[in-house]
């Protein structure tokens, strides 16, 4: 009797302990959802920014001067069209995959003290600032790191350029083999 009173003991305190585990989990997640929902959002937004290149690169080689411009208004209301229907599905499922992927690494790989040292660090106003400042903090420095780097970036872009136009066997324009090259501050522009 007292064997088995001892088993139930044990039983109950491990399904103690793995409520406490998961309601852990449960409350990183939660103070995790911005960042869920920041991840879904550039999965929709990456090959919509590609689209816009694309599109963009084809409007001013192969579409007429006057009317490039209502042309690009056009295929930018497109894009954001497909953006604005597809991050609601995708925060979504993003939200409804977190707890069965990140809530299980979380909850195999983590104790229960670093899940609480984790929520500590989250709920922390240090954090919610870093939050706050972070995306401004990122700009800047991608805006520098772009500015710097364009004249490193620049001609090694027009020689790809070149290549690939012989490569591709697309005519010179203007007398150009490349044409100008789009300076690296506008092929990288900084996410949020």
């Amino acid at each position: 009797m007292k064997r088995l009173l001892i088993a139930v003991l044990c039983a109950a305190a491990t399904l103690a302990h793995a409520q406490t585990k998961k309601e852990l989990v449960q409350k990183v997640l939660a103070l995790q959802q911005p960042m869920i929902e920041t991840i879904s959002r550039n999965i929709a937004e990456r090959p919509a920014f590609q689209l816009m290149q694309v599109s963009g690169q084809f409007i001013q080689t192969q579409v007429p001067a006057d009317k490039r411009e209502a042309m690009g208004k056009q295929v930018e209301t497109e894009i954001r069209k497909f953006v604005d229907d597809a991050v609601p599905v995708l925060r979504e499922r993003a939200l409804k995959l977190a707890p069965s992927t990140l809530g299980a690494t979380l909850e195999e790989k983590f104790t229960d003290d670093e899940l609480k040292q984790m929520i500590a660090w989250l709920e922390s106003p240090a954090n919610k600032k870093l939050q706050q400042v972070g995306p401004e903090m990122q700009t800047s420095f991608a805006q520098k790191l772009t500015t710097e780097a364009a004249p490193l970036l620049d001609p090694k872009l027009q020689a790809l350029q070149t290549r690939l136009r012989t490569l591709l066997g697309v005519p010179e324009q203007n007398g150009a083999a490349s044409g100008p090259a789009k300076p690296a501050a506008s092929a990288a522009k900084p996410r949020k």
